[in-house]
């Protein structure tokens, strides 16, 4: 019998501390949410996913967001094939801290890293803010989102 094939790829996942990292990374990986929060400083998973004829071993390492852990944060990016960059649907400051703080650093450890932007929390926020978000997201300088294919990316991304 002819086996599949297999590959290994690294995700590390970043964003504010209690943004939702560590719930996405938990219900993605166990199938259950979180009862209570408790900060990350660092925690790691490993997760099987089959993608067409390849079985993927994905190693998920999930970071803390806090400014004290910058220095140990630092050293989850090393090797990494894709950075999930987080941010909390129903928080502001969360969003805005994507290009003052987290497009900067993965760019700087990760340069030609595919980065996926994920909005968490969405049912936390309010429609007010889901408008708001789609706007700054069009808006912004760190991400160029041609504007008629924004709408399909909040649409894919649960923001409208």
């Amino acid at each position: 019998m002819k086996e599949g094939k297999s590959a290994y790829r690294k995700l590390v996942i970043v964003g504010d501390g209690g943004c939702g990292k560590t719930c996405l990374l938990t219900v993605f990986c166990k199938g259950v949410f979180p009862e209570a929060y408790v900060p990350t400083v660092f925690e790691s998973y490993v997760q099987q996913v089959q993608v067409d004829d390849t079985s993927v071993e994905l190693a998920l390492w999930d970071t803390a967001g806090q400014e004290e852990y910058d220095r140990f944060r630092i050293h989850s990016y090393p090797n990494a094939d894709i950075v999930l960059v987080c941010f909390a649907l129903n928080n502001s400051v969360s969003l805005s801290n994507i290009e003052k703080k987290w497009h900067r650093e993965v760019s700087q450890y990760c340069p030609n890293v595919p980065i996926i932007l994920v909005g968490c929390k969405k049912d936390l926020q309010n429609q007010q803010y889901r408008s708001n978000v789609t706007s700054n997201l069009a808006q912004t300088s760190t991400f160029t989102i041609p504007k008629k294919d924004l709408t399909w990316i909040a649409y894919t991304c649960s923001l409208c």
